[in-house]
């Protein structure tokens, strides 16, 4: 054989070789797009917003997430979804592959925080549990005193918000948040006024409100709202003070100690239920949506005063008469030491 015969051999084997050699890391790295990526636990990863999927490309390889990021561009590129990548945090699930995250990354399918308001939480509380919250943006101040305006309503903010658990990606401001628990909050309280028992005595659903705040901070023992709605509409409609110490609490703010005392109790405030009779000017607490049912339907019952059982389970005794009241209350107090004002109402 020539020389030149041998030559052109060599460079038809070498390229045969270079092709072969080539087709298998496509190959390879076409079949590298189903394979999972190799993470054992969630792993985040976030796009800026405006990011070009070359960028997106080489973020996920230096953090070893793909290792083929120019075959994943050219996928991408192919199938039309190169400019379709949206803004957001994700969620890198273990077993997940280059091509499924692909098409998460262009679905939108962000990762979803959640934040929950807690039922008798004051809106002060809200508040700062929103500060405190790393993956919302603080927009509003500690104590914002536009902020039914902002939210296009009126009036005072407390009790404005359903208390339940909100879900929304990171970087969701908080007046977004709170938009959406005033939402849920005014379609729970209209719905609950529409159902209402007509013989209950308040004139609105702010009314309604109101007295749910009220019911809310006054039991934790969901067998008994009923019954202390019931107990409290009672008081109301008779005519009879309401007496219900978390209204002097919410009035003295954070002059509040941990307990009441005469004083309290004697100082004449808009807040005061025990020197006034009817509702107090505002709610005083967040209530759930089942103690808004429970007040817009409570249970019917005479009694007009209640006190903590002995039993200590956060459960009441309730009383039709003054003397009644007056053995459950010495019951109370020779199980506890320290009489409290919930024991004489």
């Amino acid at each position: 054989m020539s020389t030149v015969r041998r030559l052109k051999a060599i460079v038809v084997l070498m390229a045969l070789v270079l092709i072969m050699f080539t087709g298998q890391r496509v190959r390879d790295a076409w079949h590298g797009l189903n394979e999972p990526i190799g993470n054992t636990a969630v792993l985040r990863f976030r796009v800026s917003p405006g990011a070009r999927i070359a960028h997106v490309a080489a973020d996920l390889a230096a953090q070893g997430v793909i290792k083929q990021p120019r075959i994943w561009i050219w996928y991408a590129r192919y199938k039309g979804l190169a400019s379709g990548i949206k803004a957001g945090e994700y969620a890198l699930d273990a077993g997940i592959t280059p091509r499924k995250l692909l098409y998460r990354l262009v679905s939108g399918e962000v990762l979803l925080h959640s934040l929950t308001i807690v039922d008798g939480w004051r809106v002060a509380d809200l508040l700062a549990a929103l500060r405190r919250d790393p993956d919302v943006l603080t927009t509003l101040s500690l104590a914002p005193n536009d902020l039914m305006r902002r939210l296009g309503s009126s009036g005072d903010a407390e009790g404005q918000f359903l208390p339940e658990t909100y879900k929304f990606p990171s970087g969701t401001t908080d007046l977004e948040i709170l938009r959406q628990a005033h939402v849920a909050l005014t379609r729970e309280l209209d719905a609950a006024w529409a159902s209402r028992d007509n013989s209950i005595a308040l004139r609105n659903p702010y009314e309604l409100l109101t007295m749910a705040s009220i019911v809310q901070k006054e039991t934790g023992v969901p067998r008994e709202i009923g019954l202390v709605a019931g107990l409290y509409l009672h008081r109301l409609k008779i005519g009879m003070r309401l007496q219900a110490d978390p209204t002097i609490i919410y009035g003295l703010g954070d002059r509040y100690g941990g307990s009441l005392h005469t004083v309290d109790l004697r100082t004449d405030g808009p807040y005061n239920s025990y020197t006034r009779t009817g509702l107090p000017p505002t709610p005083v607490a967040l209530a759930g949506a089942a103690v808004l049912r429970a007040t817009a339907h409570p249970e019917t019952t005479k009694a007009i005063y209640f006190v903590a059982s002995p039993k200590g389970d956060g459960s009441h005794v309730f009383s039709e008469t003054l003397e009644q009241h007056n053995v459950a209350v010495t019951a109370y107090l020779a199980r506890h030491q320290r009489p409290t004002s919930d024991a004489a109402r």
